[in-house]
């Protein structure tokens, strides 16, 4: 609706993981040649982490749109299955016939991997969301990577998951997973600087020969809004070019971002760290008050024992002068 006004040929900032809008940060471009580099080495287990919209699938997207030819790829969008649709899913992606139970599956798979060796091709395994994958069917995962030769893996498997899947990896019931993984890499968000050259380049690919519709304090506020998840720009880019379309303005400023980000309920991080640190000092105060009662009542505690010691070793007299000693310490106008 909104390209015509600012002069583009597509959608700048479509949710979809389009490759051709890839924006390669330095993690993402590290990312992306970990991927690289463990197919063309046959590494066997890759893992790639990230949090929601930090750009997972479309890394894999772009590493598909540049594969080579002899590099045979099935890949699995959603893996909450069980074992019996896993290894029918990957029967048809790799067109080995009806894998319709384990024994057959693995028969057809080894001699399909064992060929595919012989002619030099590489055989790749992603899986998406990995954190959602059944306990049963990443231990089955797992066994597939035992296929292998003296010299290489016969298949690598890509798992791209959000950061739980990490802690998945780290309970002791996968540590033989975890020792096969060979590569793996974690997707941050990007910063501020990050933030500002992902929106540029988007418009420039979308065709903008003016990238600087959004002003510099929009680009900030993108940001904060944002905490520099690609998914979340994209979100509120476009609300605030649509936002910007209708009112007629041809550069987006702060006051658009802030006015669409609160449509999306989208909280400004630097307000958020203001909150937080102010619940940490409360924290901290009241914490030390505590501490502090604590302190007082065992103090008193102590100072009462030793009295009942010194008193009951005293004579009547002592007794009586230690009473009144107390009495004036304690009723003390000071």
């Amino acid at each position: 609706m909104y390209q015509k006004f600012y002069n583009l040929n597509a959608e700048p900032f479509s949710l979809s993981p389009d490759p051709d809008f890839l924006y390669l940060s330095e993690v993402h471009r590290e990312g992306l040649a970990h991927l690289q580099f463990g197919l063309i080495q046959k590494k066997g287990f890759i893992v790639i982490t990230g949090e929601v919209g930090t750009g997972k699938t479309t890394l894999i997207n772009a590493l598909l749109s540049e594969i080579p030819q002899d590099v045979k790829t099935v890949f699995i969008s959603n893996p909450k299955l069980n074992r019996d649709e896993f290894f029918y899913l990957l029967s048809r992606g790799f067109k080995i016939g009806n894998g319709d139970n384990k024994a057959k599956f693995l028969i057809n798979f080894t001699e399909y991997l064992e060929k595919a060796d012989q002619k030099g091709e590489n055989v790749v395994l992603i899986i998406d969301e990995a954190h959602c994958l059944p306990e049963e069917l990443l231990e089955e995962i797992r066994l597939l990577s035992n296929l292998e030769t003296p010299h290489s893996k016969l298949v690598n498997i890509i798992l791209a998951g959000q950061p739980e899947f990490e802690k998945i990896l780290d309970h002791p019931r996968f540590r033989a997973l975890k020792q096969r993984i060979t590569l793996r890499h974690r997707l941050d968000p990007l910063d501020r600087e990050e933030t500002g050259n992902y929106v540029k380049v988007r418009l420039s690919r979308a065709g903008a020969k003016d990238t600087g519709i959004f002003s510099q304090k929009a680009l900030d506020a993108i940001y904060r809004y944002s905490g520099g998840i690609p998914r979340v720009i994209n979100l509120l880019a476009d609300h605030s070019m649509l936002t910007g379309f209708i009112k007629e303005a041809r550069t987006i400023d702060d006051k658009i971002i802030k006015e669409c980000a609160s449509e999306l309920d989208l909280v400004d991080a630097s307000h958020k760290d203001k909150k937080t640190a102010a619940r940490s000092r409360e924290e901290i105060n009241r914490t030390g008050r505590q501490y502090l009662a604590k302190v007082g009542i065992l103090t008193l505690v102590f100072i009462a024992i030793l009295i009942i010691f010194w008193f009951f070793g005293l004579s009547a007299d002592e007794r009586q002068g230690l009473i009144s000693t107390l009495t004036n310490m304690l009723f003390s106008e000071k």
